[in-house]
C-alpha cells in the first residue's frame, strides 16, 4: 500500500530514514501483520473476536497492534476493561488502510484462482513458422472452444523465444533441447526426410547414396543465426553431417517445400510437412536408410512449480491432440522396401 496518504507515518518514517527515502521502501518498516491485526480488532470491536476471525491467539493480536502503534508513533485505540474503540488518529488510519488491504486481499485471490480455478486470461505462444502454422494453428480453434476464457495470442518467428524479454507463456522449439533453463515436453518425434517430386526423379533419378547429393540440385535452409543448416545422415550407426552446394537457399521451410514441389531440386525437411504428401504421392522420400537419429517437436515453459492454470491446459491440450495425428512418415512413404528408399533413374539426364 502507498503510505504517502497516512500523515502519521510519515513523520516516524522521516525521522527513521530520511527525507530522500523511497515511499515503498519506508513502508517496510510498518508491519503488514500489525495492520490486519489493527484491521481486524477494528471490525470485530474486539480483541478476543478479532483473534477468533484470524485463527490466532488474542496475545498474538494484542503484541501485533502494540507494535504497530509503536512503529506509528501513535496510540490507534481506546481500550477499557468493557470496550475497545478507535481514536481519532485510528479512525484516519482505518479508512486509509481498508481499501488497500481489500485490493491485496482481492490480489491474492486472483492469484490463487489463474492457479487452482477454471482456466483464465491471456496466452502468449511462439513457435516457428513452419510448424506453427502446419501444427499448432489448426489445434487452437478447438482450444479456445473447450476454453473460450482464455485469449491466446500466436507469435510465428525463426528465432528462439526469450520468454522473460519477450513474455512468453509458451514456445514450440524443434530438434535436440539443450537449455537446462526450461522445461522440455516432447510431443512427437521430429524425423527428418530427404524428399523430391516425381518430376524432379523422372529428369535427374535420385541418390543411392548421401555421396551422390553433391551432384544434384540440393536446397538449402539458413537459420535464424543467418548460417547454413547442416544435412543429417546416420552411415554405419555414426552421425554424419554435411554441407551441400545449394541450387536455392531459403530462411523459411515453406518456400522450401513448394520448391521440391516444383522439381526445383532435393531438401531435408521435417515430417510433419511432407508426411501427407508421402501418402498423396507428391514427394518421393530417398536415402531413408541413412535417416538421423530422431529429434523431437517440444513444447517449452518456464517451470514445473506453480504453473497457471491457462498454460497447464494448454499444454495438456496441445500434447493431447498433437500425438493425436499422423504425423509417422515411416508409415507413409509410397513404396516400401528393405532400405525404405525410392530410386528413380533417367539415364542420360544430368543435374
Amino acid at each position: 500500500m502507498d503510505t504517502t496518504t497516512f500523515p502519521s507515518v510519515q513523520i516516524e518514517q522521516a525521522r527513521q530514514i530520511g527525507p530522500g527515502a523511497d515511499a515503498l521502501a519506508s513502508s517496510f518498516v510498518t508491519s503488514y501483520a500489525g495492520v490486519v491485526a489493527f484491521l481486524a480488532v477494528a471490525n470485530e470491536g474486539s480483541f478476543s473476536r478479532a483473534a477468533d476471525r484470524l485463527g490466532i491467539g488474542r496475545s498474538a493480536v494484542s503484541r501485533s497492534v502494540q507494535k504497530l502503534e509503536a512503529q506509528l508513533d501513535t496510540r490507534l485505540f481506546q481500550r477499557t476493561t468493557r470496550s475497545t474503540s478507535l481514536t481519532r488518529e485510528g479512525e484516519l488510519f482505518y479508512e486509509n488502510c481498508q481499501p488497500g488491504v481489500e485490493r491485496i486481499v482481492h490480489a491474492l485471490q486472483e492469484m490463487r484462482e489463474l492457479r487452482n480455478g477454471p482456466a483464465q486470461g491471456h496466452l502468449r505462444i511462439h513457435a516457428s513458422p513452419g510448424f506453427g502454422r502446419k501444427v499448432i494453428a489448426p489445434l487452437l480453434q478447438s482450444f479456445h472452444a473447450q476454453y473460450p476464457a482464455i485469449t491466446l495470442e500466436l507469435l510465428l518467428d525463426v528465432r528462439p523465444a526469450d520468454f522473460t524479454a519477450d513474455r512468453i507463456d509458451v514456445s514450440f522449439r524443434d530438434g535436440r533441447m539443450q537449455d537446462s533453463d526450461i522445461v522440455a515436453r516432447q510431443l512427437v518425434p521430429m524425423q527428418m526426410f530427404v524428399c523430391a517430386s516425381p518430376a524432379y526423379a523422372q529428369a535427374y533419378g535420385l541418390p543411392r547414396h548421401v555421396d551422390e547429393l553433391a551432384s544434384h540440385r540440393c536446397i538449402n535452409f539458413r537459420n535464424a543465426l543467418g548460417r547454413i543448416r547442416e544435412w543429417e545422415f546416420k552411415i554405419d550407426g555414426l552421425a554424419h553431417r554435411c554441407m551441400l552446394p545449394g541450387q536455392h537457399t531459403f530462411n523459411d521451410l515453406d518456400l522450401m517445400l513448394q520448391a521440391v514441389l516444383q522439381g526445383q531440386g532435393i531438401a531435408q525437411l521435417p515430417g510433419y510437412l511432407v508426411c501427407d504428401l508421402f501418402r498423396r504421392h507428391q514427394l518421393l522420400n530417398c536415402l531413408a536408410q541413412h535417416a538421423p537419429d530422431d529429434g523431437g517437436h517440444y513444447v517449452c515453459y518456464l517451470s514445473r512449480k506453480q504453473l497457471p492454470a491457462r498454460i497447464r491446459v494448454f499444454v495438456d491440450h496441445i500434447a493431447e491432440h498433437t500425438r493425436a495425428l499422423d504425423l509417422n512418415c515411416m508409415d507413409a512413404l509410397p513404396i516400401p522396401s528393405s532400405s525404405r528408399s525410392i530410386v528413380i533413374d533417367a539415364p542420360g539426364a544430368t543435374p
